[in-house]
Order: structure tokens, then sequence, then C-alpha cells
């Protein structure tokens, strides 16, 4: 299910952040030009484990609310799928009802 859920989190998630992607950047070069190569490789490392971490809550969230999703449409269909058309049916052949 894992695999499933990743593969959709992708087919759905498509955002663009644009100006965010040009904050990291600058802040690589910034980087680059005044840490020793210790001292980045600590960093990176760091980035690199954080950005996994939020890479696996973000795929969590998406999972969660698939699964929330899911059951609520679960429980509608429980209770009857809703229909448009059934409503407009109901309202035309049944009007003295509707008055009460």
């Amino acid at each position: 299910m894992y695999d499933y859920m990743k593969a959709l989190q992708k087919r759905f998630d498509r955002q663009e952040h644009g100006e965010l992607d040009a904050q990291i950047d600058y802040a690589q070069v910034e980087l680059r030009r005044d840490m020793d190569a210790a001292g980045r490789r600590k960093l990176l490392r760091l980035l690199d484990v954080q950005n996994a971490l939020l890479t696996e809550s973000k795929l969590m969230s998406f999972t969660a609310g698939f699964k929330l999703a899911w059951g609520m449409a679960k429980e509608l269909e429980a209770d009857g799928l809703y229909s448009f058309e059934r409503e407009e049916e109901e309202h035309i052949c049944h009007p003295a009802e509707q008055e009460d």
C-alpha cells in the first residue's frame, strides 16, 4: 500500500515552489562561499535527513487524507449515494410532501 500511496501522491501533488527554490539556491551559494568542506558535509548530512523526514511526513499526511476521504465515501455510500437528479424528481413528484 505504501508504494500505491507514493504513486497517488506523485500523481496529484504537483505544487510549484519557485520562490522557495530560489531561496534554497541562494543559501547554497552563500554556504559554499562561507563554510569549509567539513562544515558543508555536516550541514548537507543534516539537510538530507531533514528532507527525508519531510518527505515521509508529507506522504503520511497524504495517506491520512486519502484514508479519511475513503472512509467518508464509504459512509456516504452506506447511507445511499446522493443524486441531484433523484432529488429533483422527488421535488417534482411529491410537491405536497415538501410543503409540510
